[in-house]
C-alpha cells in the first residue's frame, strides 16, 4: 500500500440534473407553432396593447395577457448593434446587428439578427425590417433565421 502526499485531494466524478418537460402554455405554445408556420403571433393585454413575443402574463402588470392577435410579419429596428461575427450562423455575410425590431402593431421589441449584406451604412433606427424564414421550421425563434431591410 502506498502512502497519498499529504496535499492530494480525493476527485470523483459527478453531475447534477434537474430532468423536467414544462408546457409552454396557449400562448408562447401559439406563437412557437406560429414560427414553424412562418407566422408571427403576439398577445393583447389589458390596457389594449399587443405583445409580441407572446407571453402568459403582462410584465407590467402581472395579469394574464389575453386574446391572440397574428401579426403582419414586418416591423421596425428601434435599436441596433453591429457584430463581426455569429459562430454556427445561417447569416452568409461577414457581419450583421443584433437589433431590437418593434414588429408593426405591437409594443416592445424583439430582438434578433437583422442582416443588410455586410453593409452596416444600411442600418439605421427606423429602418423597416421583414423575417427572413428558414426553409425547415421546427416552432422556434430560430426559425426566422434574421431579418432583412424592405425597400419601400
Amino acid at each position: 500500500m502506498t502512502a497519498e502526499p499529504p496535499d492530494a485531494s480525493l476527485t470523483a466524478p459527478y453531475s447534477i440534473e434537474f430532468p423536467y418537460n414544462r408546457t409552454v402554455g396557449e400562448k408562447i405554445g401559439t406563437f412557437l407553432g406560429g414560427l414553424r408556420d412562418g407566422e408571427l403571433y403576439g398577445v393583447r393585454t389589458a390596457s389594449g396593447a399587443v405583445l409580441c413575443p407572446a407571453l402568459e402574463f403582462d410584465p407590467a402588470t402581472a395579469a394574464p395577457t389575453g386574446e391572440l392577435v397574428r401579426l403582419t410579419p414586418s416591423g421596425t429596428v428601434t435599436h441596433w448593434t453591429w457584430v463581426p461575427t455569429r459562430p454556427g450562423d445561417d447569416i452568409e455575410a461577414d457581419h450583421f446587428a443584433w437589433a431590437l425590431i418593434a414588429i408593426d402593431g405591437t409594443e416592445g421589441a424583439l430582438f434578433h439578427a437583422v442582416d443588410t449584406g455586410g453593409d452596416p451604412s444600411r442600418l439605421t433606427a427606423g429602418l423597416r425590417v421583414a423575417p427572413r424564414w428558414r426553409a425547415d421550421r421546427v416552432g422556434s425563434i430560430r426559425d426566422i433565421v434574421c431579418f432583412e431591410p424592405v425597400e419601400a
